[in-house]
């Protein structure tokens, strides 16, 4: 059984998507959609833009999904997938190349949870930080004995866990992981603390977008990042797309759900490696890849 992954924000690189604009029609169309819809040409800043240009909120999650929706519709009948996923951003890609949504749907939704995660941002200094080389539970034992808002925010895989919430409140927690044992707690250069409690006005934002989208069921079961859970049922998909922005992604659970429900592979769809490097601290000897137009 194969399941197919999407990644999220991080794995943007400039130049991303050139190869499937050229090797495809079907792409340079679709390229040209995404341009229209979101009134500026994402395609040009993806094409040619520095890294810099790229790290923009605004830009990056259009650009991650573009990348992975567009590549699933160019594998054609080869993406015949028994179940998906998609870290954070990526859930969006993986319900649209599901069919759950259509492409100009998910492609809105994603740039208006991107606007209004920037604007959550924006209103108060806000950072994540990733703790290495500690377990879950102690990790979330100390954040919660933390003056100010920091919690856990990414189970990325075992012994990989990003916290997310204030600076001052990140930094402290950062000191006190450290002291506590852990192998590196280490400051990220992102603009906001992602899926925490300061996420609250992006998620009432965006929680009218999803709520007007017309959702149906994917073609095969979803693991949501929010329960980390099969999940098929519409209603059910809107709810947890909106607790996503200030809950944690449980991607080390969704991984071993994913296992446990009989998938022999994961094919990662979109920019990067990331996800299959997080599969491999699952199991090493689990077969990961990524899609290619070429195979």
């Amino acid at each position: 059984m194969k399941a197919y992954v999407f990644p999220g924000q991080g794995a943007q690189f400039s130049g991303m998507g050139k190869d499937l604009y050229d090797a495809s029609e079907s792409a340079q169309k679709r390229f040209k959609q995404a341009d229209d819809i979101l009134g500026f040409s994402i395609s040009e800043t993806m094409f040619s833009g520095s890294d810099e240009d790229l790290k923009q909120t605004s830009v990056t999650q259009p650009a991650i999904f573009l990348h992975s929706v567009i590549l699933a519709e160019m594998l054609g009948n080869r993406f015949a997938p028994d179940m998906v996923a998609g870290h954070s951003l990526g859930e969006f890609s993986a319900l649209v190349a599901a069919g759950a949504l259509q492409f100009e749907d998910g492609l809105r939704l994603v740039s208006e949870r991107a606007q209004a995660m920037q604007d959550a941002c924006n209103a108060a200094p806000s950072t994540m930080a990733a703790v290495l080389g500690m377990e879950d539970e102690k990790v979330v034992e100390i954040c919660n004995n933390t003056a100010g808002i920091v919690v856990a925010a990414n189970y990325n895989c075992p012994g990989q866990l990003v916290i997310s919430g204030e600076t001052d409140a990140v930094h402290a927690a950062c000191a006190a992981l450290t002291e506590a044992g852990a192998r590196r707690a280490l400051v990220l250069p992102v603009g906001g603390a992602f899926h925490s409690p300061l996420m609250e006005s992006a998620r009432e934002r965006l929680s009218t977008a999803i709520a007007a989208a017309p959702f149906k069921a994917p073609r095969c079961p979803i693991v949501q990042n929010v329960t980390a859970r099969p999940v098929e049922d519409p209603a059910e998909i809107r709810t947890n797309l909106i607790a996503q922005l200030t809950a944690p992604v449980k991607w080390t659970q969704s991984m071993a759900q994913m296992i446990e429900m009989g998938a022999s592979e994961a094919i990662e769809v979109g920019p990067g490696k990331v996800l299959q490097g997080l599969f491999k601290k699952v199991d090493r000897a689990f077969p990961v890849s990524g899609a290619s137009v070429e195979a």
